[in-house]
């Protein structure tokens, strides 16, 4: 089979043929047919990322498929069944062995391309604003980086959990997917965002996937008593948090990593990971899809997400690589 493999760091990955791997205890063996990349995936190919596998590995970090073959002590899947998987690596293959617990029934009604957009961006959303954040209806949300991958989700998870909107994202283009999405207040990435955000009212609830001097200027437009989620640093600086401003209004900044809370409680993953596929085949979710490219435009794709080219998501389909 064909796989994306990352042999150094810092230097593009290469499609190479491996085995088809077999499943053991525990584990389903999936036909990949979508692979949605992530920021994530572009900091393993670095090595900064604090989840990247040892070398040579293989990134994609959700993937969806069709089982083919079982591991010992599964008896809540079988062959054929069509299904999304939150992996953490190896999704950018044409097959890949998985963890069962991992993995999340897909309704007849959700593409496969749709599921594999899902799991991370719209988990990451719903977990960080109901879950940690407790966003509540009649609050104002911030999303930086609001036309990204996760930051599209935490547009529209924030209207379906009755929070005001406010998406700052850079270009005219970019703002308007996210009024798409959702947003009642629209703010370019070249405004002064602090000013812009006060005038609004300030903010209850920040969703950062940005970082840097936008993270500095959200949090100083963060209402007393608000809650701050950095959710990833695409701007490139890791956010240095000033503790006695915390203090002073108040304010409470909340870790969050998907991998490793559902690691912690795979329970809520799980559970997550459902809801989401039962609210894609209602259409009460509709993710933004991009670009769709085969496996053999995996770096494109990467490169993409690298210069923010891309708005919602990127699908990597395998199976489209060889389509005989």
């Amino acid at each position: 089979m064909l796989s994306f493999r990352i042999g150094k760091h810092e230097t593009p990955g290469q499609l190479q043929q491996v085995e088809i791997p077999d499943p053991e205890q525990g584990e389903i063996q999936i036909e990949i047919h979508a692979c949605a990349l992530n920021f994530a995936d572009l900091l393993m190919t670095e090595g900064r990322y604090q989840d990247t596998p040892p070398l040579p590995f293989t990134p994609g970090l959700e993937c969806a498929g069709i089982i083919t073959k079982l591991g010992s002590d599964i008896s809540n899947f079988e062959i054929g069944d069509r299904v999304a998987v939150f992996c953490g690596q190896d999704g950018l293959a044409e097959y890949g062995v998985f963890d069962a617990a991992q993995a999340v029934h897909l309704p007849d009604a959700v593409s496969f391309d749709d599921a594999a957009a899902s799991l991370i961006a719209y988990g990451t959303s719903l977990l960080a604003l109901q879950h940690q954040a407790r966003l509540k209806a009649g609050e104002t949300l911030l999303v930086t980086g609001a036309a990204g991958g996760v930051g599209l989700t935490a547009v529209e998870i924030g209207k379906r959990l009755g929070a005001t909107v406010i998406a700052q994202a850079r270009g005219a283009d970019k703002l308007a997917v996210a009024k798409a999405a959702g947003a009642d207040h629209l703010i370019d990435a070249t405004d002064d965002l602090r000013q812009r955000v006060k005038d609004l009212g300030g903010a209850d609830v920040v969703y950062d996937a940005v970082g840097g001097d936008t993270w500095t200027a959200a949090f100083r437009a963060t209402n007393p008593g608000g809650r701050l989620i950095p959710i990833g640093f695409a701007g490139g600086e890791v956010p240095q948090i000033p503790a006695n401003h915390l203090l002073v209004k108040n304010l409470t900044v909340i870790g969050f990593y998907l991998g490793g809370l559902v690691k912690l409680r795979p329970e809520v993953g799980q559970d997550t990971f459902s809801t989401l596929m039962t609210w894609l085949a209602e259409g009460q979710i509709t993710p933004h899809i991009s670009h769709r490219l085969p496996l053999s435009e995996t770096a494109r794709g990467l490169e993409l997400i690298r210069t923010r080219a891309a708005t919602g998501k990127v699908v990597i389909q395998p199976r489209a690589a060889h389509p005989g």
